[in-house]
């Protein structure tokens, strides 16, 4: 019952925030210079094409009932029209979202795959030479830009050994994308080495933050082995704090997504984010990122879910 309720108030939660977004989203696409119409029209739209398209839109009712009718139309999938790609929002970012997720999540396992471990390792052995030369690697590579990465890699593995293709697998379809596996190791790898760095460092001080804990001392006591104790209680307790920053970690995801589509020409909603930004796109813009912080809402409520299972003592104040 306990845990019914606590899921029933985080989604009540998400869904108040996800009630902000539009809020803002709706704001930012009436800050546009010249108002929506401008944006959308473009800057050639005489007077009389405004007054019609704020007329034919409702942009001329008061605000409060435009913002009903904006919420009525996201409702129905509605996102607006790209004038520069003259398709529809909702339809371009549904060709284009599958295959972003595809590289966010294949980044995400490839990074928390060493992350795991490597923060283990690095907790037991805290403070010795190998611990401190993993950490500076770590910060090194934390604070190298996505796309000086990129770029290296591309050097190094396109250029100079080639190994892998320099551009990432093209296609409207995800089978297209699967089909050229290959060209996708260097861009899941440049969004993944960040993640490395970061989550092994949480990895670490969570494991030893358990195993300074009365139980490791008991199970110790109790003749039970350093491995077992490790892998058996350890890992799993370590994991609630890494779950809990996953789903937080979503926007860095989608943000480095963006570089990385760009840099490889991987046909992902990065990449249409990046051409709409460059023409001036408002309402391909406004829809990336009303989805992108409708994603990061239901990242960290499913990040709050999981974590709920995976350590139950979190208590439902805990949000």
């Amino acid at each position: 019952m306990e845990t019914t309720l606590y899921l029933a108030r985080r989604l009540l939660q998400a869904l108040a925030v996800i009630l902000i977004v539009t809020v803002v989203v709706f704001c930012l696409l009436h800050a546009l210079p010249g108002g929506p119409a401008r944006g959308i029209l473009g800057p050639q739209a005489t007077a009389q094409q405004i007054a019609a398209f704020n007329h034919e839109q409702g942009l001329d009712r008061p605000l409060p009932v435009q913002y009903v009718y904006y919420l009525r139309t996201l409702l129905h999938g509605d996102l607006g029209t790209s004038y520069t790609l003259n398709d529809a929002v909702s339809r371009l970012i549904e060709q284009r979202l599958p295959k972003t997720l595809v590289l966010t999540v294949l980044s995400a396992l490839a990074g928390l795959a060493p992350a795991i471990p490597l923060g283990m390792w690095q907790a037991v052995r805290r403070n010795k030479p190998a611990d401190h030369v993993v950490t500076a690697l770590g910060f090194v590579a934390y604070s190298t830009p996505v796309y000086f990465l990129g770029l290296l890699l591309i050097l190094v593995f396109t250029q100079t050994l080639r190994w892998f293709p320099s551009q990432a697998p093209q296609g409207d379809t995800l089978s297209q994308v699967f089909a050229d596996p290959v060209a996708l190791v260097l861009p899941v790898l440049t969004g993944a080495a960040s993640m490395v760095a970061v989550f092994s460092r949480y990895m670490r001080a969570a494991t030893l933050e358990n195993l300074a804990e009365d139980y490791v001392r008991t199970a110790r006591a109790g003749g039970s082995r350093p491995a077992a104790i490790l892998w058996k209680h350890v890992f799993r307790n370590s994991l609630t704090p890494v779950i809990a920053m996953l789903g937080y970690y979503v926007p860095v995801l989608f943000g480095g997504a963006l570089v990385v589509e760009q840099l490889f020409n991987y046909p992902g909603m990065g990449l249409l984010f990046w051409s709409a930004a460059q023409s001036s796109d408002y309402p391909v813009l406004l829809g990336c990122v009303l989805v992108i912080s409708v994603a990061t809402v239901i990242g960290t409520l499913l990040a709050d879910v999981v974590q709920r299972i995976v350590d139950p003592r979190v208590k439902a104040e805990r949000t």
